[in-house]
């Protein structure tokens, strides 16, 4: 599988490429649509921030996408 979202892309990025998003992201109590920070943090620093695992967060964003 190529990844389509990597750990460098923002919240803002992710975000607008799927509604779904927003669900796997509040899967993992990550509030990311109504957070300011959304705009500039990466998935890496917004997942070590809430003490999650950005590896487990992109295996399940990524797969909203594989073909």
């Amino acid at each position: 599988m190529a990844e389509k979202i990597n750990k460098d892309m923002t919240f803002h990025q992710v975000l607008q490429m799927s509604p779904k998003v927003a669900e796997v992201l509040g899967s993992f109590n990550l509030g990311c649509v109504g957070c300011m920070g959304a705009m500039k943090e990466t998935l890496e620093q917004g997942a070590t921030a809430h003490g999650l695992d950005v590896n487990d967060l992109l295996k399940e964003l990524n797969l909203l996408f594989e073909d």
